[in-house]
């Protein structure tokens, strides 16, 4: 048997990361078994589906690294599929026409409630005589098609995350609706799980992986399932992704788009990594790795029933040591957009003679992208403007002319690499009778505006590439 798995995110919003997860998930159970991964976009609600979220989403799954083997398929495409299925279970006397009308349902779940039972559909128009059907018709009453559920049936699976897992079918809610605004002679809109049953039998799908949100789904579905005389799928139902509160991850805990994870400046392998890691864990306990390395490895045995707490600090913390590791034109790739998001002046072609040694020298500093625009913002300008503690160090006595001799140096040897700098250095310090910290100091101080900051030799040669290290010192000079 060939492993088919499939991702079937709905267009409603942007790729959130609980359906990012569920899309690794898959991708990394398909990559094991040597299966397929399939896209399809559950694009059926036409009043909040739209184009953008669909390429939000391809795009977000592409930017992973998570490329599909078919699709996308679109349901909006598959409708006369849908409504052939339906009418098979309405021919097989499976599922019938109800015309409840909106009030009626309204009635009927407020007497529940006053018995103190649970809402549900008490299957009144199951048996309806055509004659009956008729005068609905004609009220001008528009029906919905409801799929009959046996209450007495116990549905059981063996979840590949959770064992076995028994659910009985009086708890599903009464007989379910599988199409909307139907009449006698027309099967209107097919809903959600009579069209995933559909598709999932079309495209062959062997394995059901996504979040433990739908298994009361799965249970409805195993009846649809065995209705179409068709083949159960394996189901494993990963646990939910969850705040620092064990409540699901939402929009009101903050960022949850993938798409904005990436403007944040989290880079793809560590933000697919981490993903990993929410609810699965590699049988070497390693925590860093590619998503070819864990598909190596990976298996629904070592995936938790809990839910996984989302960790802001431990995800900065895995973007932090892929930044450390990387390639500095890689890096510079990555950083310009933020880069020149923040109005720098930088052509990444013209320019990579002090770009690349600049990122080589800012990459272990990083934790995300982000971070490269506050502190690559001094290599950006002609001059800076001195904290207080750097304009006192360049008004110490002494000091002035320790950079009028570093500036003489530099006119008159013209220094092109830093061992030649540290000569400067050597020498100046030597001349004036001082200790080498003061000088090094003062440098800081006069070429960076502050006391702390990346390397102090690196970023000198870097800034005299760009010509700024003698009008910054000829303005630290002009404080002293």
């Amino acid at each position: 048997m060939t492993v088919r798995v499939r991702l079937a995110p709905s267009p409603t919003g942007t790729l959130h990361i609980g359906t990012a997860r569920t899309a690794v998930f898959n991708w990394l159970f398909a990559r094991h078994e040597g299966g397929q991964f399939i896209l399809r976009i559950e694009d059926t609600d036409e009043e909040r589906s739209k184009p953008e979220f669909t390429d939000n989403i391809l795009a977000g799954l592409k930017w992973l690294g998570m490329e599909w083997d078919e699709g996308p398929f679109f349901q909006s495409q598959r409708l006369d599929l849908y409504r052939q299925a339906i009418q098979t279970l309405l021919d097989k006397g499976l599922a019938y026409r109800a015309y409840d009308t909106p009030d009626e349902l309204d009635a009927m779940r407020e007497t529940q409630k006053a018995r103190g039972h649970a809402p549900r559909y008490d299957n009144r128009h199951r048996d309806l005589t055509p004659d009956q059907q008729a005068a609905f018709e004609a009220e001008g009453r528009s029906a919905v098609i409801r799929f009959k559920i046996d209450d007495s049936r116990t549905i059981t699976w063996n979840d590949m995350v959770r064992g076995p897992v028994t659910w009985q079918a009086s708890d599903l809610g009464g007989d379910m609706v599988v199409a909307r605004a139907s009449s006698v002679t027309t099967i209107g809109q097919p809903l959600y799980n009579l069209a995933v049953v559909v598709d999932d039998i079309d495209m062959a799908i062997t394995h059901v992986i996504r979040g433990e949100d739908h298994i009361a789904n799965t249970a409805k579905q195993i009846l649809l399932y065995e209705a179409l005389e068709a083949a159960v799928p394996a189901f494993a139902h990963a646990p939910l992704i969850l705040n620092q509160t064990g409540q699901k991850l939402s929009k009101r805990d903050g960022v949850t788009s993938i798409s904005d994870f990436q403007k944040m400046g989290f880079v793809a392998p560590a933000l697919v990594n981490y993903m990993t890691l929410l609810g699965w864990s590699a049988p070497d306990a390693t925590e860093q790795f590619t998503l070819a390395e864990a598909a190596k490895q990976f298996s629904f045995d070592r995936v938790n029933k809990a839910g996984a707490k989302f960790d802001w600090d431990k995800l900065d913390w895995l973007n932090s040591q892929y930044l450390h590791i990387m390639e500095p034109a890689t890096l510079l790739e990555l950083a310009l957009p933020y880069l020149q998001e923040a109005g720098y002046a930088v052509d990444a072609e013209a320019d990579q003679s002090w770009l690349l040694p600049m990122m080589a020298m800012l990459g272990p500093s990083l934790t995300r992208l982000t971070d490269v625009v506050e502190q690559s913002r001094f290599f950006f300008t002609e001059t800076v403007e001195f904290a207080d503690d750097a304009k006192a160090q360049v008004q110490l006595d002494g000091v002035s002319a320790v950079l009028e001799g570093i500036l003489t140096g530099l006119t008159e040897k013209s220094p092109a690499t830093i061992d030649e700098l540290k000569v400067l250095v050597d020498e100046v310090t030597k001349a004036q009778g001082v200790k080498k910290g003061l000088v090094m100091k003062s440098m800081r101080a006069a070429l960076m505006g502050a006391l702390q900051g990346p390397d102090l030799m690196e970023s000198w040669l870097i800034l005299r590439q760009r010509g700024f290290d003698v009008p910054r010192l000829k303005g630290a000079l002009a404080l002293s």
